[in-house]
């Protein structure tokens, strides 16, 4: 049985950088969230590769991009820093059937908001506050060998309402020790690709050490992987009509080939 490959991408610009705040998130993934969650999801069936922005051609050179069966991202304050041309390739990927999971602040990157079509806000707020998970969606694959819910002890807060389009599937829901509520596991189809969006995993707390977020995100590979060929993302050139077609064309003496040519 072939390994689904999971690329891992993060843009790794906390983890870098000096001060108090920088050295507790080091304290909690000291080699970055992307190395931590390789660490954290390997399994025999996942052959993991994981990835950063200052990496060459921001991580994901077309030839990584093409062998990735589920792409993760995490994202937080360089979301304008990735390229709109490595957006188009990934949304290619994602259309022809490349899963994508998006993680956290995640929920403002520019591939989310591509696929999406959204502006993707939302509530927050970042006091330490607990957050308890309820699985909305039990029989989701996504949702399997986890408890009704379980309990984030410390994390940033996301609230409703979310700018999502109304499609979305919900597997999980938080509540928040403040009082809030958020769809904080939720589920999209573009073209043949899956996406899933998953909000706890503030940079700050060792919640991508916990697990039973490790679980949902093992889940969420297995689930998103391509299972079937690339499809086709492109429109198809002269179709050839399914029936005879019977009708004169008025236009049969003229070359209207121009008409498809780019501008």
């Amino acid at each position: 049985m072939s390994k689904i490959r999971v690329t891992i991408w993060n843009e790794f610009i906390h983890e870098q950088q000096q001060g108090p705040t920088a050295d507790v998130i080091r304290s909690h993934y000291p080699k970055g969230i992307h190395e931590a969650l390789k660490e954290e999801l390997a399994a025999d069936d996942l052959e993991i590769t994981a990835v950063s922005l200052d990496m060459p051609e921001q991580g994901l050179p077309q030839d990584l991009l093409e062998k990735t069966d589920v792409l993760f991202w995490w994202g937080h304050v360089g979301h304008a820093k990735v390229e709109d041309a490595l957006v188009d390739r990934i949304q290619k990927r994602v259309l022809e059937g490349m899963g994508l999971v998006v993680l956290h602040s995640g929920h403002y990157s520019k591939i989310f908001r591509r696929m999406l079509g959204t502006h993707c806000s939302l509530r927050w707020r970042e006091v330490g506050e607990k957050e308890r998970v309820w699985v909305v969606d039990k029989f989701h694959p996504i949702a399997q060998g986890l408890p009704d819910s379980f309990v984030v002890p410390h994390t940033e807060m996301y609230g409703e309402p979310f700018g999502i389009p109304d499609e979305a599937h919900v597997v999980f829901i938080s509540w928040y020790e403040g009082g809030n509520v958020f769809r904080s596991g939720v589920t999209f189809q573009r073209g043949q690709g899956k996406i899933f969006y998953f909000s706890p995993g503030h940079e700050t707390f060792p919640i991508y050490r916990q697990p039973e977020v490790v679980k949902v995100l093992g889940n969420a590979a297995r689930w998103a992987a391509q299972t079937r060929p690339n499809a086709q993302t492109v429109c198809w050139d002269k179709d050839p009509p399914p029936e005879k077609v019977y009708s004169e064309n008025p236009l049969d003496k003229i070359d209207t080939s121009d008409l498809h040519k780019k501008a």
